[in-house]
């Protein structure tokens, strides 16, 4: 009874997490709208991962990671919106790059330490997918700020942080349209590694997952 209990605990946080994070990324238009919904966005985003890391462990270290990166892209998010500037730019890159790397971190550990399959490791995992894609657009726009020019558009339209979020996903699933294209060596090589990373998770998690299932036959 209490394993059931647990399990079903586990499928509600780690289903809310899930659509929180698609909910998140189907609305990065908002941070660059006007009026409050750029506050409402970058709020919304620093709370999800922080909930989330707080309902999946109980890690100290990890939930203060969480709350101080989110913290940071609230203010960062908030200011570059509002007042932007180089500075503000490069401090949302930063925090975003820290905060997915948590996230990422509690994910990995609630899915690759799981003893047993059930629905909540694999809500664990598909979040844990999408926040690698989201989290490699934050690297791809830091790249883009150090060295401009890093990525092109076919359309010779400027890159903005919505169509590295595009460019990530279309990376991380080896789609590639060609419509951004990296053309500095370091968007190459982190392009590169985030299609590789994309591949090789899938084919680690079946595996892990299948295992997993036969184990538990088995027993």
């Amino acid at each position: 009874m209490e394993g059931a209990l647990a399990e079903r605990q586990g499928i509600a946080v780690n289903a809310a997490l899930l659509l929180a994070i698609l909910l998140h990324n189907l609305t990065y238009p908002l941070s660059g709208a006007g009026g409050i919904w750029p506050a409402v966005f970058y709020l919304f985003y620093a709370m999800i991962f922080v909930i989330g890391t707080w309902a999946l462990t109980g890690d100290g270290r990890m939930r203060a990671a969480s709350a101080i990166s989110g913290a940071a892209v609230l203010v960062a998010g908030i200011a570059n919106s509002y007042a932007p500037s180089d500075g503000a730019a490069l401090a949302v890159f930063i925090a975003s790059i820290a905060y997915h790397s948590t996230m990422c971190l509690v994910l990995a550990v609630y899915t690759f330490r799981a003893r047993t399959v059930m629905g909540d490791v694999v809500l664990a995992a598909t979040s844990l997918y999408l926040v690698i894609g989201s989290g490699f657009a934050a690297i791809f726009a830091l790249i883009e700020w150090l060295a401009p020019g890093s990525f092109a558009a076919s359309s010779g339209a400027e890159i903005t942080w919505q169509q590295m979020v595009y460019y990530s996903y279309i990376t991380l699933t080896t789609l590639g349209y060609g419509d951004i294209t990296p053309v500095g060596s370091y968007a190459q090589a982190f392009a590169s590694f985030e299609a590789v990373l994309g591949v090789l998770y899938t084919v680690i998690l079946l595996s892990r997952l299948v295992g997993l299932y036969s184990a538990s036959s088995d027993s």
